[in-house]
Protein backbone atom coordinates (compact mmCIF):
# COMPACT_ATOMS: atom_id res chain seq x y z
CA UNK A 1 0.00 0.00 0.00
CA UNK A 2 1.56 3.25 -1.30
CA UNK A 3 0.64 6.44 1.00
CA UNK A 4 1.37 10.29 0.00
CA UNK A 5 3.87 11.76 1.74
CA UNK A 6 1.06 13.93 3.65
CA UNK A 7 -0.82 10.78 4.51
CA UNK A 8 2.69 9.71 6.00
CA UNK A 9 3.50 12.61 8.14
CA UNK A 10 -0.08 12.24 9.73
CA UNK A 11 -0.89 10.89 13.70
CA UNK A 12 -3.27 8.56 13.62
CA UNK A 13 -6.75 8.86 15.07
CA UNK A 14 -8.36 5.94 16.51
CA UNK A 15 -11.86 4.72 14.63
CA UNK A 16 -14.66 4.35 16.92
CA UNK A 17 -17.99 1.97 16.58
CA UNK A 18 -17.87 0.07 13.97
CA UNK A 19 -21.48 -0.93 13.43
CA UNK A 20 -20.90 -3.03 9.84
CA UNK A 21 -23.29 -2.95 6.99
CA UNK A 22 -26.97 -2.29 7.50
CA UNK A 23 -29.09 -5.92 7.82
CA UNK A 24 -30.88 -6.91 4.91
CA UNK A 25 -34.28 -8.88 5.16
CA UNK A 26 -32.73 -12.43 2.77
CA UNK A 27 -34.97 -15.68 2.61
CA UNK A 28 -36.32 -15.34 6.06
CA UNK A 29 -33.45 -13.79 8.21
CA UNK A 30 -31.74 -10.39 8.31
CA UNK A 31 -28.09 -10.53 7.34
CA UNK A 32 -25.12 -8.01 7.52
CA UNK A 33 -23.45 -8.63 3.61
CA UNK A 34 -20.29 -8.36 3.52
CA UNK A 35 -19.44 -10.99 0.50
CA UNK A 36 -20.79 -11.84 -2.43
CA UNK A 37 -21.65 -15.63 -0.38
CA UNK A 38 -23.78 -13.38 2.05
CA UNK A 39 -26.63 -12.77 -0.84
CA UNK A 40 -29.52 -15.29 -1.19
CA UNK A 41 -33.10 -14.67 -3.26
CA UNK A 42 -35.18 -14.72 -6.17
CA UNK A 43 -35.70 -11.38 -7.91
CA UNK A 44 -36.82 -9.90 -11.31
CA UNK A 45 -34.83 -6.89 -12.94
CA UNK A 46 -36.25 -5.13 -16.32
CA UNK A 47 -33.73 -3.43 -18.85
CA UNK A 48 -34.29 -2.18 -21.91
CA UNK A 49 -31.58 -1.52 -24.86
CA UNK A 50 -29.91 1.61 -26.08
CA UNK A 51 -32.82 2.60 -28.55
CA UNK A 52 -35.61 1.09 -26.32
CA UNK A 53 -36.60 -1.23 -28.76
CA UNK A 54 -36.83 -3.90 -26.63
CA UNK A 55 -36.89 -5.22 -23.37
CA UNK A 56 -35.77 -8.19 -20.93
CA UNK A 57 -37.24 -9.31 -17.42
CA UNK A 58 -34.56 -11.53 -15.66
CA UNK A 59 -35.78 -13.46 -13.02
CA UNK A 60 -32.64 -15.22 -10.78
CA UNK A 61 -33.00 -18.08 -8.23
CA UNK A 62 -29.71 -17.11 -6.07
CA UNK A 63 -28.30 -19.01 -2.66
CA UNK A 64 -24.97 -18.39 -1.46
CA UNK A 65 -23.91 -15.84 -4.11
CA UNK A 66 -24.57 -18.27 -6.66
CA UNK A 67 -26.83 -18.22 -9.53
CA UNK A 68 -28.84 -21.47 -9.46
CA UNK A 69 -31.61 -20.56 -11.67
CA UNK A 70 -32.53 -18.35 -14.38
CA UNK A 71 -35.60 -17.16 -16.11
CA UNK A 72 -35.34 -15.08 -19.90
CA UNK A 73 -38.20 -13.07 -20.76
CA UNK A 74 -37.81 -10.94 -23.89
CA UNK A 75 -39.85 -8.62 -26.00
CA UNK A 76 -40.09 -6.42 -28.99
CA UNK A 77 -36.90 -7.67 -30.89
CA UNK A 78 -35.79 -10.73 -32.59
CA UNK A 79 -31.91 -10.71 -31.83
CA UNK A 80 -32.85 -10.26 -28.17
CA UNK A 81 -34.33 -13.82 -28.29
CA UNK A 82 -31.02 -15.08 -29.40
CA UNK A 83 -29.07 -13.19 -26.99
CA UNK A 84 -31.38 -14.64 -23.93
CA UNK A 85 -30.83 -18.27 -25.05
CA UNK A 86 -27.10 -17.33 -24.93
CA UNK A 87 -27.33 -15.93 -21.72
CA UNK A 88 -29.42 -18.48 -20.09
CA UNK A 89 -26.32 -20.89 -20.86
CA UNK A 90 -24.12 -18.52 -19.25
CA UNK A 91 -25.79 -17.27 -15.94
CA UNK A 92 -26.20 -20.49 -13.72
CA UNK A 93 -23.46 -21.28 -11.37
CA UNK A 94 -21.71 -17.82 -12.01
CA UNK A 95 -22.05 -15.33 -8.88
CA UNK A 96 -23.88 -12.82 -8.95
CA UNK A 97 -20.78 -10.28 -8.96
CA UNK A 98 -19.67 -12.43 -11.84
CA UNK A 99 -22.74 -11.88 -13.82
CA UNK A 100 -22.66 -8.48 -12.83
CA UNK A 101 -19.61 -8.04 -15.28
CA UNK A 102 -20.55 -10.67 -18.03
CA UNK A 103 -21.53 -9.90 -21.59
CA UNK A 104 -24.78 -10.99 -21.88
CA UNK A 105 -24.85 -10.35 -25.75
CA UNK A 106 -27.85 -8.09 -25.56
CA UNK A 107 -27.99 -4.10 -24.16
CA UNK A 108 -31.78 -5.07 -22.89
CA UNK A 109 -30.18 -8.15 -20.75
CA UNK A 110 -27.62 -6.72 -19.43
CA UNK A 111 -29.63 -3.84 -18.03
CA UNK A 112 -31.93 -6.27 -16.49
CA UNK A 113 -29.02 -7.82 -14.66
CA UNK A 114 -27.66 -4.31 -13.36
CA UNK A 115 -31.09 -3.58 -12.00
CA UNK A 116 -31.42 -7.68 -10.08
CA UNK A 117 -28.32 -6.83 -8.97
CA UNK A 118 -29.68 -3.87 -6.93
CA UNK A 119 -32.95 -5.61 -5.92
CA UNK A 120 -30.40 -8.26 -4.36
CA UNK A 121 -28.06 -6.56 -2.90
CA UNK A 122 -30.24 -4.80 -1.20
CA UNK A 123 -33.05 -7.08 0.03
CA UNK A 124 -35.74 -5.93 -1.92
CA UNK A 125 -36.07 -9.54 -3.45
CA UNK A 126 -39.65 -11.68 -3.61
CA UNK A 127 -38.71 -14.59 -1.69
CA UNK A 128 -36.91 -11.38 1.47
CA UNK A 129 -39.36 -13.05 4.10
CA UNK A 130 -39.49 -16.72 2.83
CA UNK A 131 -38.40 -19.12 4.98
CA UNK A 132 -34.71 -20.77 3.43
CA UNK A 133 -36.59 -18.89 0.25
CA UNK A 134 -37.87 -20.39 -2.92
CA UNK A 135 -37.30 -23.68 -4.58
CA UNK A 136 -35.19 -24.31 -7.64
CA UNK A 137 -37.49 -23.98 -10.22
CA UNK A 138 -39.99 -21.52 -8.82
CA UNK A 139 -39.24 -19.18 -11.42
CA UNK A 140 -41.22 -21.20 -13.97
CA UNK A 141 -44.21 -20.17 -11.73
CA UNK A 142 -44.87 -16.68 -13.28
CA UNK A 143 -45.48 -18.88 -16.60
CA UNK A 144 -48.66 -19.86 -17.58
CA UNK A 145 -49.77 -23.33 -18.73
CA UNK A 146 -47.25 -24.48 -21.69
CA UNK A 147 -44.83 -22.79 -20.15
CA UNK A 148 -45.61 -19.42 -21.93
CA UNK A 149 -44.62 -15.74 -21.53
CA UNK A 150 -47.75 -13.62 -19.94
CA UNK A 151 -47.86 -11.12 -22.46
CA UNK A 152 -49.94 -8.59 -23.48
CA UNK A 153 -50.22 -7.20 -26.99
CA UNK A 154 -52.56 -3.90 -27.75
CA UNK A 155 -52.77 -1.97 -30.81
CA UNK A 156 -54.45 1.83 -31.62
CA UNK A 157 -54.52 4.54 -33.76
CA UNK A 158 -56.64 8.23 -33.21
CA UNK A 159 -58.03 7.12 -36.77
CA UNK A 160 -59.43 3.36 -36.05
CA UNK A 161 -59.12 2.80 -32.34
CA UNK A 162 -58.32 0.44 -30.19
CA UNK A 163 -57.30 -3.18 -31.48
CA UNK A 164 -56.88 -6.43 -28.98
CA UNK A 165 -54.07 -8.58 -30.27
CA UNK A 166 -52.95 -11.24 -26.84
CA UNK A 167 -53.76 -11.19 -23.26
CA UNK A 168 -52.84 -13.20 -20.60
CA UNK A 169 -55.27 -15.56 -21.11
CA UNK A 170 -53.91 -15.94 -24.67
CA UNK A 171 -54.00 -15.35 -28.58
CA UNK A 172 -57.04 -12.90 -29.29
CA UNK A 173 -59.23 -14.08 -32.53
CA UNK A 174 -62.06 -11.32 -32.45
CA UNK A 175 -63.09 -8.33 -30.33
CA UNK A 176 -66.58 -8.15 -29.46
CA UNK A 177 -68.37 -4.60 -30.01
CA UNK A 178 -71.58 -3.66 -28.65
CA UNK A 179 -73.85 -1.08 -30.52
CA UNK A 180 -71.92 1.85 -29.94
CA UNK A 181 -68.89 0.17 -30.96
CA UNK A 182 -66.81 0.08 -27.58
CA UNK A 183 -64.94 -3.31 -26.40
CA UNK A 184 -67.36 -5.40 -24.51
CA UNK A 185 -65.10 -8.40 -24.62
CA UNK A 186 -62.94 -10.78 -26.77
CA UNK A 187 -62.50 -14.60 -27.60
CA UNK A 188 -58.93 -15.77 -27.55
CA UNK A 189 -56.99 -19.49 -27.78
CA UNK A 190 -54.86 -20.48 -25.26
CA UNK A 191 -51.62 -21.54 -27.19
CA UNK A 192 -49.93 -23.13 -24.45
CA UNK A 193 -52.65 -25.54 -23.37
CA UNK A 194 -53.67 -26.04 -27.36
CA UNK A 195 -49.98 -26.90 -27.45
CA UNK A 196 -49.56 -28.95 -24.51
CA UNK A 197 -53.31 -31.16 -26.43
CA UNK A 198 -51.47 -31.32 -29.17
CA UNK A 199 -48.23 -33.00 -28.35
CA UNK A 200 -50.34 -35.63 -26.73
CA UNK A 201 -51.39 -36.93 -29.48
CA UNK A 202 -54.67 -34.69 -29.95
CA UNK A 203 -56.33 -33.39 -33.11
CA UNK A 204 -55.13 -30.01 -33.80
CA UNK A 205 -58.62 -28.78 -34.94
CA UNK A 206 -59.72 -30.41 -31.91
CA UNK A 207 -56.95 -29.02 -29.49
CA UNK A 208 -57.76 -25.52 -31.13
CA UNK A 209 -61.41 -25.30 -30.55
CA UNK A 210 -61.46 -27.08 -27.01
CA UNK A 211 -58.69 -24.37 -25.74
CA UNK A 212 -61.52 -21.50 -27.22
CA UNK A 213 -62.64 -19.07 -24.20
CA UNK A 214 -64.31 -15.57 -24.17
CA UNK A 215 -63.61 -12.87 -21.55
CA UNK A 216 -66.42 -10.25 -20.83
CA UNK A 217 -69.55 -9.69 -22.41
CA UNK A 218 -68.43 -11.19 -25.57
CA UNK A 219 -71.45 -13.29 -25.99
CA UNK A 220 -73.73 -9.98 -26.02
CA UNK A 221 -71.52 -8.23 -28.97
CA UNK A 222 -73.42 -6.27 -31.77
CA UNK A 223 -70.28 -7.21 -33.76
CA UNK A 224 -67.39 -8.76 -33.43
CA UNK A 225 -64.17 -8.06 -35.47
CA UNK A 226 -60.86 -10.14 -36.16
CA UNK A 227 -58.48 -7.35 -35.03
CA UNK A 228 -55.43 -8.21 -36.98
CA UNK A 229 -57.88 -7.77 -40.19
CA UNK A 230 -60.60 -5.57 -39.68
Amino acid sequence: MNYSHEVENMCVVKKGPNHGPAPIPEEGKWVKVKEVKDISGLSHGVGWCAPQQGACKLTLNIKEGIIEESLIETLGCSGMTHSAAMAAEILPGKTLLEALNTDLVCDAINVAMREIFLQLVYGRTQSAFSEDGLVIGAGLEDLGKGLRSQVGTMFSTKAKGVRYLEMAEGYVLSIGLDADGEVIGYKFVHLGKMMEAIKKGADPKEAYEKNIGTYGRYADAAKTIDPRKE
